[in-house]
């Protein structure tokens, strides 16, 4: 399926015995490495308290890779509304797009916390039906998973705390959008009449993305504002179908685009066969784990390490969804299983994330799957 564009999303993951810089230059050379290969765009998630995940800052992890790169598109998958303003967003990415004109993507997302009683993102309906956990094509729909726990948990509330000041509070998501959209556009006017121009970023060549995990509040201001949308099967896969269908019935032409615009994520590990897959995969359940457990996520374990580990039947249920979801194999395993996801979502492109122990055999994951992908 050689017409449907394959991205990158990279969280900078740091694996256990390494270093945050030693991940930062891992990054800057896979992103040389996936542009060479003829992946379309690499995008950067941002993450705080978690130690084994150096991507904290994608404006500033852009401003690295753009450099270091020359044609992929860059940008953020995504940058955390919660504790920002329209203004720093918009002033951070043109600032780099200043440098780097037309190859920046800004990647909106609610997370990082949003005001209480916005979008508590309940079960929706979708047409498409699920029977067994499995969409019509086989696609694997797994039962919801709840991060409530993860929320009200003393690291998350302390992130909270670390992010904001001191009694300020999050602006409401769509308006935010909204105000973000004007700087770019050049035509924001306050309450009272008075004009903001955000130089550098005003006019800025990027494209605005909004990302989401279900079918509620992001879907909605995606598809009203006519913005392209990534739904994310990696995080959320029980609801990925409702996300792109919530999307696309809320969509209204814009500038931007005349029809909706859908890539969606996948978590995949790919190597010369199933079994060496399977190997360099067996961290990825512990490391779902930490995150789930509200820890963090941890540096990211070798084999050995994660098969150390003694798991209890919550663990399993805990990482269920995720584990069940993550395409490991060799690359015609995987390519049929990325086109089983396109098909049942209609996604416009997939975007890959993928974590491995070793670097060289994340770099070597992203190029067999490009290289199966191009054959088809």
């Amino acid at each position: 399926m050689p017409s449907t564009p394959l991205g990158v999303l990279d969280l900078v993951p740091i694996s256990s015995g390494s270093t945050a810089g030693e991940a930062l230059r891992g990054t800057i050379d896979l992103a040389r490495q996936t542009e060479r290969f003829g992946y379309t765009r690499y995008w950067f998630a941002e993450h705080h308290l978690n130690p084994g995940v150096a991507g904290t800052s994608p404006a500033v992890v852009l401003a690295l890779t753009a450099s270091a790169t020359s044609t992929i598109r860059i940008g953020s998958g995504a940058v955390q509304l919660g504790h920002r303003t329209a203004l720093s967003t918009v002033e951070e990415f043109g600032l780099i797009d200043a440098l780097h004109p037309g190859r920046l993507d800004l990647g909106l997302g609610r997370s990082g916390g949003r005001p209480s009683g916005q979008d508590a993102a309940g079960p929706r309906p979708t047409t498409t039906p699920v029977v067994d956990g499995r969409a019509p094509n086989g696609l694997v729909i797994p039962p919801r998973f709840s991060p409530e726990h993860l929320i009200g948990s003393p690291r998350f509330l302390l992130q909270q705390r670390l992010l904001h000041q001191p009694g300020a509070g999050s602006q409401d998501y769509g308006q935010q959008v909204d105000d973000i959209l004007a700087l770019l556009r050049g035509d924001y006017r306050s309450a009272d009449g008075t004009e903001a121009h955000a130089v550098p970023g005003e006019n800025a060549d990027v494209q605005v993305w909004i990302l989401g995990s279900s079918g509620g509040q992001s879907a909605d201001v995606a598809g009203r504002n006519g913005l392209r949308f990534a739904a994310n099967y990696h995080v959320s896969p029980a609801t990925v179908l409702e996300a792109a269908e919530g999307y696309r019935a809320a969509f209204q032409p814009s500038d931007q685009l005349d029809k909706p615009y859908v890539s969606v994520s996948a978590d995949v590990v790919v190597a010369e066969d199933d079994a060496t897959a399977r190997e360099l995969a067996t961290g990825y359940g512990p490391w779902v784990r930490s995150i789930r457990t509200a820890e963090g996520a941890i540096p990211f374990p070798t084999p050995e390490q994660a098969r150390a580990h003694t798991w209890t039947d919550a663990d399993r249920a805990l990482v269920a969804d995720r584990v069940d979801t993550q395409f490991v194999g060799s690359p015609g395993r995987v390519a049929d299983r990325l086109e089983q996801l396109q098909e049942a979502t209609g996604a416009d492109e997939l975007i890959i994330t993928t974590i491995t122990h070793g670097h060289a055999d994340r770099v070597r994951s992203y190029r067999l799957l490009a290289e199966e992908w191009q054959r088809r």
